[in-house]
């Protein structure tokens, strides 16, 4: 199939698969005479597992990997774990940088009157980047 229903097959925008054949992560099965990609049932699935990997917020090099050991059926699933693990930490520490801005961001909205006056301790905290505002 060309690269347009490749795309459709697998839920990506055509640039994207293009970009991912470019960068060798999922190569069409072929070429056509003219030049044109050819994709298979087996890159359309592959398409799909890469889609479904970078939803979960894994880098391309991730993605590679992960390709790898889903293709490698001699894999041990503790890589794949490490692997899955490793992530659940950058997104649990990611989720705590979110926390302590929204608690931030709660606090300097807090203290700010919201009226006509020109005093506003949100931009005073994001100038200064320090929470010891008053109103």
């Amino acid at each position: 199939m060309n690269i347009g229903d490749a795309a459709r097959a697998a839920g990506l925008p055509t640039k994207t698969v293009r970009y991912y054949a470019d960068i060798g992560l999922v190569t069409p099965s072929a070429r056509r005479a003219n030049g044109y990609r050819d994709y298979g049932v087996q890159e359309v699935q592959q398409l799909r597992f890469v889609q479904r990997t970078r939803s979960f917020g894994f880098s391309i090099d991730t993605c590679r990997e992960l390709l790898a050991l889903y293709a490698d059926h001699n894999r041990a699933s503790a890589d794949v774990k490490a692997i899955a693990l490793d992530h659940l930490t950058q997104i649990e520490a990611k989720m705590a940088e979110l926390q302590s801005l929204h608690d931030e961001l709660t606090h300097l909205a807090t203290a700010c009157q919201g009226d006509t006056r020109p005093d506003c301790p949100i931009l005073d905290g994001l100038a200064v980047g320090d929470d010891t505002y008053e109103n």
